[in-house]
């Protein structure tokens, strides 16, 4: 008999501007992904934290070694759960919640490769989402896939937007059509449509998550990334993009607005690589929208464009640079726990 998906009992995933409980998040701690540039990192984790907590609790996971340094780095909102990790990019590894009407709240564990096997070393990762969904007494429900959070997003009404470049790579489930991935978000996430999107962005290690590409601001409404000179790299894919999400209607049948926001200036690791700079990898918390800043001139431009999306929640921007150099931005560290009881409905693990 087949385990029962969360569709099955009545859950589907909320969108990201639905009420929080807390928010989820991982200390820095690969040495080497961030290099001489791991202190610059844990400062930066510290203070999304810290901006994120004036709106909504914050839990760190960290090593047991660095609960302490996190402590020191943060302020009293932060709070600390310890736990053996290998990384810091919690919209990832971490649990996708799921919510049903009655209030109640559980966890998708999704298989973990580490972005396509890009490190080998990824085992304690790979349990964290189980270790987090034990320590708060929710349903686990296992999926059948490899996939990561920043790879999906959803309107909270049955629309969830994904990539290609991802949801259909060989290095994470390899002889999966489209229809197969849409089965399994129609069972772990309600989803009732999928927007498929085509390529990220140059050099994105992720190989195109959606939240570097594409948001919900509400159901109807999605703010897009876009790149207006045709001679930069990432012109062709974010107009796809954009060309599919014109075509595209909802799970209720609606055609969408979009609304761009234009990418920042291309800046360059010291190897040559192109940072994956972009202003909707944000974080929507309870009363605010916590955003990036790149010490760039569209910096103002995209806060004044969330602001008019968003205008009954506090725009917050962040420098996010020393974020960037470790591969994600600030949706990709941080993971919404939504607001409902905490009491488990059925084993599903």
């Amino acid at each position: 008999m087949p385990l029962p998906r969360p569709a099955d009992d009545g859950f589907q995933m909320p969108a990201e501007w639905a009420p929080h409980s807390r928010c989820w998040m991982e200390w820095p701690c690969r040495a080497g992904l961030w290099g001489d540039k791991l202190e610059a990192a844990r400062e930066s984790y510290a203070e999304v934290a810290d901006t994120i907590a004036r709106f909504e609790p914050v839990t760190m996971i960290a090593k047991p070694k660095n609960v302490t340094e996190v402590s020191l780095h943060s302020g009293a909102g932060v709070g600390t759960f310890p736990l053996p990790h290998d990384d810091s990019w919690m919209r990832d590894n971490g649990p996708t919640f799921v919510v049903n009407g009655q209030g109640q709240v559980a966890g998708v564990n999704w298989r973990w490769n580490a972005w396509g096997n890009q490190y080998p070393d990824h085992e304690r990762d790979a349990a964290v989402a189980a270790k987090v969904l034990e320590h708060l007494g929710l349903t686990r429900y296992e999926a059948p896939i490899v996939m990561e959070g920043g790879a999906i997003h959803s309107d909270g009404e049955g629309t969830v937007m994904t990539t290609e470049s991802v949801a259909l790579n060989p290095n994470r489930n390899p002889g999966l059509s489209a229809a197969d991935i849409e089965e399994v978000f129609a069972g772990y996430l309600g989803a009732r449509k999928v927007i498929w999107l085509g390529e990220g962005l140059q050099d994105d290690e992720t190989d195109g998550h959606v939240d570097n590409l594409a948001c919900f601001a509400r159901p109807g409404v999605v703010v897009a990334l876009s790149a207006s000179d045709p001679a930069d790299a990432n012109h062709k894919a974010l107009a796809d993009n954009l060309a599919r999400l014109k075509a595209a209607t909802d799970a209720k049948g609606r055609s969408l607005e979009i609304v761009t926001i234009e990418q920042p200036r291309p800046r360059f690791m010291a190897d040559g690589r192109r940072l994956a700079l972009s202003y909707i990898n944000f974080y929507i918390a309870n009363g605010a929208i916590v955003m990036p800043a790149f010490e760039d001139p569209q910096d103002a431009r995209a806060r004044d464009t969330l602001a008019r999306l968003f205008p009954d929640r506090e725009i917050v921007q962040i420098p996010a640079l020393d974020i960037l150099h470790g591969g994600g931005g600030i949706h990709c560290i941080t993971q919404q726990q939504p607001a409902g009881a905490t009491a488990p409905i059925a084993m599903a693990s």
